[in-house]
């Protein structure tokens, strides 16, 4: 197992229903790959250092994760194709974590 983190920009538009929705979607799909959701830090709304999409602020989740390497790409096809994400980025904190539990 690895250890990831994935950047969210949510759309200034979501209500907290429906931003817990997306949320709860990605980390079902992290669960059913085989990984462990760890942290799902919500750093609230913030302004953008320009426009995307016309949008001046945007609403930002950090989650980290443990996962093998095959499920940042499904996870990332889920991403891709949710309505109201306006970018991601995944990074690899770590290369071996040793998972318990999962």
């Amino acid at each position: 197992m690895r250890k990831f983190e994935t950047m969210l920009l949510l759309s200034p538009e979501f209500s907290g229903e429906q931003r817990e929705s997306v949320l709860g979607a990605l980390t079902g799909v992290i669960e059913r790959e085989g990984g462990k959701l760890e942290v799902a830090d919500h750093w609230g709304m913030r302004d953008l250092a320009y426009p995307i999409k016309k949008q001046t602020r945007g609403y930002y989740v950090r989650l980290e994760y443990l996962a093998p390497g095959q499920l940042v790409a499904e996870l990332e096809r889920n991403i891709r194709i949710t309505e109201g994400i306006f970018r991601f980025m995944t990074v690899q904190l770590e290369k071996e974590v040793e998972a318990e539990n999962v």
